[in-house]
């Protein structure tokens, strides 16, 4: 039912063509309880973000939902409510000032890590918690191990920074996790600050399933905009196109140009450099 995606690339009146070509992959179905959903993206010097707690359709299609959003960092996840009640401060994405985070997976035993993960976050960044989740608690970890680099408002921060500090904050929640004889952090999560994205498999759930695609040069482009003959007009310079599409939680197993993201991994992409894939 959930569902979690990641978009980043270098042509923005392409993106919501890009999640159009893959909506199937990008829409969650109702099972039993209702579903919410929210998107977070940039479009100038602001941070955007669509969210509706509750969507009472049968079917979420986040494709639709971002099909007039002009950007080329997009996120979206879709959520079936298990920690938190059904209300805006509980949605993803969450955000502090550009940062956008969203999480699919829940912690056990939430209730006895709660104080202890917060007791590693400083006053400033636990002042912005709003909700009742275990992901923005998560985020908020996340926050707080970029603020010890220096670099929590450094838009220019490397890949390997954000790496590194998602590696501090999901293995704090593992050691926390263990000291109450809680499994691990069964995760994904998606986070970006408008200059990158990164994107963590963590959840080995057959249900958990992450995905990485890659759309590059003049030939995918043209498939992107398919009979779009106006859009195509106003679209130069196709041959440098390219895009960087995570998604996890897929209801089916997805093939074609759909590579799987191996449990343990961490996917890192800018609109300059094609996506890596390492360890966590």
């Amino acid at each position: 039912m959930a569902r979690l995606f990641g978009l980043i690339g270098n042509r923005p009146d392409l993106a919501a063509c890009v999640l159009r070509l893959e909506a199937e992959a990008l829409r969650a179905r109702r099972r039993t309880s209702s579903l919410g959903w929210g998107l977070g993206f940039y479009q100038g010097d602001e941070v955007l973000m669509r969210r509706r707690p509750l969507d009472e359709h049968d079917v979420v299609d986040l494709a639709h939902q971002a099909a007039d959003v002009h950007s080329d960092i997009i996120i979206g996840h879709v959520r079936a409510p298990s920690i938190g009640g059904v209300r805006a401060e509980n949605s993803h994405p969450f955000r502090y000032r550009q940062w956008l985070f969203a999480q699919t997976g829940t912690l056990q035993c939430f209730d006895s890590l709660r104080e202890r993960l917060l007791s590693n976050v400083p006053d400033f960044l636990r002042g912005n918690i709003r909700g009742e989740t275990d992901a923005e608690i998560v985020f908020h970890v996340f926050l707080s191990f970029m603020h010890d680099t220096g670099q929590l408002d450094d838009a220019s921060v490397s890949p390997t920074v954000v790496s590194e500090a998602l590696r501090a904050s999901l293995g704090v929640v593992d050691s926390m996790a263990a000291e109450v004889l809680s499994e691990p952090g069964r995760v994904n999560v998606v986070v970006t600050n408008g200059e990158l994205l990164a994107a963590v498999r963590k959840n080995d759930a057959e249900s958990a399933r992450m995905y990485l695609a890659r759309f590059d040069g003049k030939g995918d482009a043209e498939t992107i905009i398919g009979d779009d003959v106006e859009l195509r007009r106003r679209a130069p310079e196709l041959a440098r196109m390219h895009f960087a599409l995570v998604a996890s939680d897929t209801d089916e197993e997805l093939r074609g140009r759909w590579d799987p993201v191996s449990v343990g991994s961490i996917v890192t992409a800018t609109r300059a450099e094609p996506p890596q894939i390492e360890a966590l």
